[in-house]
């Protein structure tokens, strides 16, 4: 009796790590090779390596389970587990992630990192734990450079009655807006054909995006306005987040700061290695005097101004003493 009794309890001790297994989906919209790819699938190895095993996430890139909206929703009720989700979609639940793309705001990565890392980041926490989404940690999307079909972008007189792709994100409508052009939002995952079929005359984007994607073999002109940053805001399900233990939680967090390294410095690194690149399939590049176009846009900070409070000037602060 007692030897069946200590076979019963072996076996239950030998079952328990499958018993608790857990599976994760993680989705984003990124072709392979960007690094918001390479940083996805750097975190489902290292959270599998620190779980033993226990902990399984399954990427999903291009977007796989859905545009960044769909797959928004679904961290919300539950059925997504985590995205590696753009900047724009996720203002459009949490306004205050908008702010991050106001024009002009950082110079540099570095800047925008300090700043996302520190009190204005667990600012934006809080806000998004309360529309139902747990901030993992803030990774890059890079600075955003204008390409198109037409003509070089060299002062903003050259951007008036372009209609210029855009993602849903209301900072990036209102600056194409303010700087002549005609915005026009779309998802990513349509934007080379729309410019291959002329349905919008050109995009923004960093050079990372633009090469991933091959966007370059459907654009003529690239200039480097650098008009604004954004993140790529590593999210996960509130309703799956509480059900984890807090051994779980504590080696999703450790993966997600440690992808989010990866992602940094992979994004850091493309627009030095890119350039040549693309310019070697046919786009004439331009540097460009961003001085007439940030006079333009100001009216963008005002109107923000009166929607958000002192949360824009706040992030101004934090921008300028991070040495924007």
């Amino acid at each position: 009796m007692k030897l069946a009794v200590l076979a019963a309890v072996a076996a239950l001790a030998f079952a328990s790590p499958a018993a608790h297994a857990v599976t994760l989906k993680l989705g984003h919209n990124a072709a392979p090779g960007n690094p918001k790819d390479e940083a996805s699938l750097f975190f489902a190895k290292r959270v599998g390596e620190l779980s033993g095993g226990k902990i399984t996430v399954q990427v999903g890139g291009n977007s796989q389970f859905g545009d960044d909206a769909e797959m928004l929703t679904g961290l919300r009720l539950g059925t997504l587990d985590i995205s590696a989700n753009s900047q724009g979609p996720t203002a459009g639940i949490v306004p205050q992630f908008g702010v991050i793309g106001l024009p002009f705001l950082f110079k540099t990565l570095p800047a925008a990192w300090q700043v996302l890392d520190g009190p204005i980041g667990d600012e934006l926490k809080t806000e998004a734990e309360k529309k139902n989404l747990v901030v993992l940690a803030f990774w890059d999307n890079g600075i955003r450079h204008i390409s198109n079909n037409v003509r070089p972008i060299t002062k903003p007189d050259d951007l008036k009655g372009l209609k210029i792709r855009t993602p849903p994100d209301p900072a990036t409508i209102d600056t194409f807006a303010a700087l002549g052009a005609n915005p026009t939002p779309m998802k990513f995952s349509e934007l080379y054909l729309a410019l291959q079929q002329g349905v919008v005359d050109g995009q923004e984007n960093p050079l990372m995006n633009i090469y991933s994607s091959k966007l370059f073999e459907v654009q003529k002109y690239l200039s480097l306005t650098g008009h604004k940053y954004e993140m790529t805001v590593f999210l996960m399900s509130k309703p799956v987040w509480a059900k984890l233990s807090a051994d779980d939680k504590k080696i999703i967090q450790q993966a997600a700061t440690e992808a989010r390294d990866l992602n940094r410095k992979l994004s850091a690194a493309s627009d030095e290695s890119l350039r040549g690149k693309i310019e070697a399939a046919g786009v004439k590049f331009n540097d460009v005097d961003t001085a007439p176009f940030q006079a333009m846009v100001k009216p963008v900070y005002e109107k923000w101004t009166k929607e958000q409070g002192d949360f824009v000037g706040r992030v101004q602060a934090a921008a300028k003493a991070a040495g924007m």
